[in-house]
């Protein structure tokens, strides 16, 4: 790893640690305008009160936001979309480039990959050549590794199977990838399978708005006992009436070692 990517690797992981607290921010440019994201210099300043050590965003949110963010936030930029909730193929393209992160001050960018998809070979010929680029550039990549299609047993994949996330995991970081997010799959013992089988750190999605706060934060209780990275969380710290708490809360079990019950306490 060459000087300027292991110093932007401390950036978004913590250096006493090894962990890290992403905020995901990447949502409207899908969805469009949401409850949370709508004020972007007032969500940015509750990450950095907070605590979170990373925002993975868009450029135009960083450039919403830019007053907002100090040196002890890291950015990692959204380097795939191309579609929104209208289109409903969901299907990424590359929509900017490793030179504009470096000109935004990113520490980081952030591919996704759908394994198993028709387009799976697009999908990853696109974040295989980024890895090229981030590699000359001294840029760490996160790929986020989705499993879809069926699985081994010719069955539907869940999102949360952990046959699927453990394949995808491992071919992200054979592509390339410094980091992967994936799914928690929804226990300790196969999370800490996905973990073990992927060379570089792991950390998990938090995916759609859930109405229980402690089911999210057991979650990321046990994907950190079983051996996770971290978070890539959006709506469910964002959409929560208090961020910053939300985001303290994180920060807490990420690098602390609170218990699902001090986090609950804590909000």
């Amino acid at each position: 790893m060459n000087t300027g990517k292991t110093i932007r690797i401390n950036n978004i992981f913590s250096k006493d640690d090894g962990k890290t607290v992403i905020v995901a921010i990447d949502h409207g440019g899908i969805a469009g305008p949401m409850k949370g994201i709508n004020e972007p210099a007032k969500l940015i300043q509750a990450c950095v009160d907070g605590g979170a050590d990373t925002v993975l965003t868009t450029r135009g949110f960083i450039r919403a936001a830019e007053g907002s963010f100090d040196r002890s936030l890291g950015i990692i930029l959204r380097l795939t979309g191309g579609f929104t909730v209208f289109g409903g193929k969901f299907e990424e393209e590359v929509i900017t480039s490793v030179k504009t992160a470096l000109k935004t001050g990113s520490a980081g960018v952030a591919v996704t990959v759908k394994f198993g998809h028709e387009r799976e070979g697009h999908f990853t010929q696109q974040a295989s050549l980024i890895a090229d680029s981030c590699e000359d550039w001294g840029l760490p990549l996160m790929i986020e590794a989705m499993a879809r299609g069926n699985g081994f047993d010719g069955k539907p994949l869940k999102s949360t199977d952990s046959a699927g996330i453990k394949l995808a995991s491992r071919a992200a970081a054979e592509i390339g990838a410094d980091m992967v997010k994936t799914y928690y799959t929804g226990n300790p013992d196969s999370f800490a399978e996905v973990v073990e089988g992927c060379m570089v750190p792991v950390v998990i999605l938090g995916g759609a708005k859930t109405d229980s706060i402690r089911d999210v934060f057991s979650d990321v209780y046990y994907s950190i006992q079983a051996g996770g990275s971290g978070i890539a969380i959006g709506r469910n710290i964002w959409q929560h009436e208090n961020t910053q708490a939300m985001v303290e809360a994180m920060c807490g079990i990420v690098h602390e070692g609170w218990s699902v019950d001090q986090a609950m306490a804590h909000i």
